[in-house]
């Protein structure tokens, strides 16, 4: 059995902190909260600490922070319905760009590989995708309306400009630039979640995926490309995400969080039921009936929800957590 070390403990938010993200270098992490601020914090010696406060940038609480693929900017996205882009151009971190357009709350924000693409979601059902026109300059490339409730999760693939969105509605959908006309397409649904699909996350190279819910469960998605071995249809040459593989009986509450290691492999989950849990490939796995066990958990992590949890991008085995208690968590996983 694997181990769930906690190496930190630490506080500055006032009430519940919602987002958690690492610097793409993992020396560097991001926190937000119902506090309306944004917390940059570091590593000297053998203690984190914040080394700068960002609280000018929104009028309600923050959801999620993400930082582009360079590390130069960090995207804020927040119940205000606006999401913020900060820099440090100027070598102190600011708020050089507001995208407006949601018609209320801003759930999540994410980044493509590249850079070039940012794409938002919101309680409005909609997704947007912006492109990075300039310095500071962003223009809305597609508003997407599939879903029919309120989309919770937005998330690029690691390698290609795909982007796939997670809502209220129990759907997780895909989308794709099309190669005809440049407009962006719902390319595929995927369907079996029971309730609302909170969070998503691609393996490293993109050809699977996890979900999770609040019907308790984590899903695993493989992608299934026109004319593939398995003899899977592939309706109009677009390719199909079938759930591979059903991980349940562990949480006991909705998981709010997931996040698939792009080191190791390891998925670890967030939980309303105060836990995190460390789930691994079996070695006799196969890919079109995956088997996953749990590696280990950690049954009260927090003294309340975990809303967040992210591996370091860096460091294999190093997990960050955050909470509806105030407190983040950084641990270490052992094998």
């Amino acid at each position: 059995m694997g181990r769930l070390i906690l190496e930190h403990t630490l506080q500055g938010h006032k009430g519940r902190i919602w987002g958690v993200a690492w610097h793409p270098k993992g020396n560097v992490f991001a926190s937000c909260g119902e506090d309306k601020a944004i917390r940059i914090w570091s590593l000297s010696g053998n203690t984190w600490s914040t080394k700068t406060i960002l609280s000018d940038g929104h009028k309600r609480t923050i959801r999620e922070i993400r930082w582009s693929p360079c590390g130069q900017y960090l995207a804020s996205a927040s119940f205000d319905a606006t999401t913020a882009i900060w820099s440090k151009s100027s070598g102190e971190f600011e708020c050089n760009a507001t995208l407006e357009g949601h018609e209320n709350e801003v759930k999540s924000v994410s980044w493509s590989r590249s850079g070039g693409l940012l794409a938002t979601c919101s309680r409005d059902k909609s997704v947007w995708i912006w492109e990075v026109a300039g310095d500071d300059e962003f223009e809305c490339a597609a508003v997407l309306n599939p879903h029919t409730q309120d989309v919770k999760r937005v998330e690029w693939h690691p390698t290609k400009e795909i982007l796939a969105s997670a809502s209220y509605d129990n759907t997780i959908k895909m989308f794709a630039e099309s190669a005809v006309d440049n407009d962006w397409d719902c390319t595929a649904t995927l369907s079996s979640h029971t309730s609302t699909v909170w969070g998503i996350d691609f393996e490293a190279e993109g050809e699977r995926l996890v979900s999770c819910s609040d019907d308790t469960t984590l899903k695993i998605w493989q992608a299934y490309h026109p004319d593939n071995e398995e003899g899977v249809p592939t309706p109009d040459k677009q390719t199909v995400w079938k759930c591979v593989c059903t991980i349940s009986g562990q949480h006991s509450r909705a998981v709010y969080d997931v996040s698939w290691c792009k080191l190791t492999g390891m998925i670890a989950s967030a939980c309303g039921d105060d836990g995190i849990r460390i789930f691994k490939e079996t070695s006799d796995s196969k890919r079109d009936e995956p088997t996953f066990e749990q590696l280990t958990a950690e049954e009260s992590a927090h003294d309340q929800d975990v809303n967040t949890v992210e591996w370091n991008p860096v460091e294999a085995g190093q997990l960050i957590s955050c909470s509806d208690d105030g407190t983040i968590k950084i641990w270490k996983v052992t094998e």
